[in-house]
């Protein structure tokens, strides 16, 4: 299965269990490993043959932005459920960054990493 990659996607959420979090907000990092047949794209060089990029970008930002969650679980597993119902994958992995979350100590961040298939595919 072929892939696409979107690395170290930056958005500004208000996602977290603390008022403040909610208040304040703060940056998340998405990263997606989106799997389709890219076969007929190679060939014919025209974007009707693939997934149009700034659709998926904006859909994920649309998400992030716009909604609001208390767990980064359910941040990731909505995005993953919305590319699997708006395009064509067969399977996607969202990792969602969250690099400053409230706990003390010393560490990049936190993230969460949901891989989920569509229906029929193994």
């Amino acid at each position: 299965m072929d892939k696409i990659y979107f690395q170290r996607m930056s958005f500004y959420g208000y996602h977290g269990v603390f008022p403040a979090e909610a208040q304040l907000g703060q940056r998340f990092y998405v990263d997606l490993e989106l799997s389709l047949d890219l076969s007929r794209a190679a060939r014919s060089d025209d974007l009707h043959d693939t997934v149009n990029y700034a659709d998926v970008y904006a859909l994920v930002k649309e998400i992030v932005e716009g909604e609001r969650f208390k767990l980064v679980e359910a941040l990731t597993g909505r995005i993953a459920e919305q590319l699997l119902s708006q395009f064509p994958f067969a399977e996607v992995k969202v990792k969602v960054t969250k690099p400053d979350p409230p706990i003390h100590g010393h560490y990049d961040g936190v993230a969460i990493e949901m891989v989920r298939k569509r229906e029929g595919h193994a």
